[in-house]
Formats: structure tokens, sequence, C-alpha cells
């Protein structure tokens, strides 16, 4: 069996290929592909979403394979048609948005990904964005290491609002919301949750559950975004929709950046409607330098990190090899999408 482990700077194919042969042994030959994420953003490629490396690359590298485990690989419809040999695709993340998943199923190619695998770092990341948000964080300590004590942040009005007692609404309970939930229930603050999809039982466990957007957001003191990106989830946050939230209220997305209008946002933040806001992703990775997010205050921005940490990286290949490791034995694949 021929198996190309396609990793990058995070999970690296020696990482994957270390798992493979954990779970599988070294008799089978897994070939290394180095691609340049993240030191090169993701983008779109041909036909697939968040992807890295470029086709020609990826079809040479998978002459004869019959397994590919990757995380950011494209796997378009033309590298599908120029593997023949290919059965199995397991991508080493929650979304497996680089690969053609029709083009996949014509061809009969198993298809997989590794849910869950960033949920805990994404959930710890999302709360310490609200904390440096709300309480100045970022502001305070470039000041200190400017050199000046900034004793003006301890003042009422610039000191900022905590999460215990406050009104916090979650825009999506899947594996990270829910974790994002317990994590605020012990800091204090009242969580209320919005998710159709949700089953009701993981919305009562999370929080309060809301059946309604509007009167999520307008009962929130700070509202987070925990939801997938789809064409119905596109701009779910708009003018409209932060209007909605009290004065005062902080924003903080580490989903993704599309969820959320980013020039409503910006004016939000300048009008002083909205105390604050974190992203961790943006509609445009990097955000352009023209972009007003760069000049918004009360704004942290970090460069869609939440979701990384050596432990992810360890889970994606451990989750991906397990996927082959049952696919050579012929048992059931425990998270094939196609």
């Amino acid at each position: 069996m021929r198996i190309l482990a396609a990793g990058d700077h995070f999970v690296a194919p020696d990482l994957f290929a270390r798992e493979l042969a954990a779970e599988i042994g070294a008799q089978h030959h897994v070939e290394r592909l180095r691609l340049p994420w993240p030191l090169t953003p993701f983008g779109p490629v041909a036909e697939v979403d968040e992807a890295s490396g470029d086709e020609d690359t990826m079809l040479a590298a998978l002459d004869g394979a019959q397994v590919c485990v990757t995380q950011m690989g494209p796997v378009t419809r033309r590298i599908l048609d120029g593997a023949p040999d290919l059965r199995l695709v397991v991508i080493g993340r929650g979304g497996p948005v680089n690969v053609n998943l029709d083009a996949a199923k014509e061809r009969g190619v198993q298809v997989c990904n590794a849910p869950g695998r960033n949920a805990a770092a994404t959930a710890e990341y999302t709360v310490g964005m609200m904390l440096a948000a709300m309480r100045r964080i970022p502001e305070t300590s470039a000041a200190l290491a400017a050199g000046r004590w900034a004793g003006e942040y301890y003042t009422y009005d610039n000191c900022g609002p905590g999460l215990d007692g406050a009104n916090v609404g979650l825009v999506g309970c899947g594996a990270v919301g829910s974790r994002v939930a317990r994590a605020l229930t012990a800091l204090g603050a009242r969580v209320r949750v919005y998710d159709p999809y949700a089953d009701e039982r993981v919305l009562r466990a999370s929080g309060e559950p809301v059946a309604d957007l509007d009167a999520l957001l307008r009962g929130s003191d700070v509202v987070s975004l925990h939801a997938r990106l789809t064409p119905e989830t596109r701009g779910l946050l708009g003018a409209r929709e932060l209007a909605l939230l009290p004065d005062g209220a902080v924003v903080v997305n580490c989903a993704r950046g599309a969820l959320l209008d980013e020039d409503a946002l910006c004016e939000a933040l300048e009008s002083g409607r909205l105390a604050a806001a974190g992203l961790d992703v943006f509609a445009v990775e990097p955000p352009p330098p023209h972009s007003r997010l760069r000049s918004a205050p009360r704004l942290v921005m970090t460069p869609h990190l939440a979701g990384a940490n050596t432990s992810v990286a360890h889970n994606a290949a451990r989750i991906a090899a397990a996927e082959v490791g049952r696919f050579l034995r012929g048992e059931p694949l425990a998270h094939r999408v196609a």
C-alpha cells in the first residue's frame, strides 16, 4: 500500500508518518510531502477552499498512491481524475472543505475528516480572546513594553468589563461552543446559546437555549461566534444584527471571518457602540493593507491561531492514522463524510 502524507508546517509529514507507523506498522510505503501552510495562508485552489499547495504538486506526489492523508492539501476534480489508484482521503481537520466531495463520490474515493481535533484549543483561545478584549490586555502590555505605566486603565472608564455575571451569547453549540460554555459557566458568566441545528439536550447542558438569534443578541453583553461557514451563515452578523446588541457589548469571532460583516463591526467600534471586539479570523486572510480593521479602536486581532497548539497537531495525526488503520483492516470508518 502506498500512502501519501501531505503535511505542512503545523501537522508535519513526519508526524503523520510516525502515527501511521504506530497504527499500521512499517510495511507500507509512506511518501512525505510538505505543503507551505501556515507560512503561506490557505486559500482557494481550483474549486475547493482553504487549501495549501497546488494541483501539479499534489498530482505528482499522488502517483500510484492508494491513500492520501493531509490537512490542507487540495483534492480537486482534476487531482482525483489524475490519481486513479486513490481509494481513501483522510483530512486531519474538522471540515473537508479542501476536497471536492462530489467528485470523490463519483470515483468511489472515500473521504474522512477529524472532527473535534482542535475543539479544546479553540475553546481555550476564545475565552482568552474575550478576556484580552474586555480587560484591555494587549493595550496595557504594549504600553508597559514601551516604558509607560498605563495607570489610566485602572479608572472606571477604561478598565473594561468582566465575565463574572456577564450575559454571554454563543452562536453555535457544537464541539467548540459547548466547551466555551462550560468554561464561561465556571467563570461565573450567564451563558445563552443559539443553534437551530443542535440537539435540545446539548443546548440545555451548555446554557439557556434561545430560539431566535435576534433575542440572543438583544440580551448579550458578549457574543461569540461558533457556527460553520455556509451560504446560510455567511454575513450572519451584519449592521442590523450588531445594532441589536446592548451599548458596550463585546463581539468575538474565532470561527470563520465571513460570518461577520467587518465594515459594520468597524463602524460599531468607531462609534463607541461596542466596547471591544476580538477577531482571530477574517474574510480575507491576511487582511489587506487598506482594511479598516487595522485602525479600528479597541480591536484585538490575531492571525488565525485559535486552533493551533501542539496537542492539536498530534490529535489530527492520530485520528487520521486510526482511519487509515480501519481502512486497511476492512473495518467501518469512524468519520466518513463521503
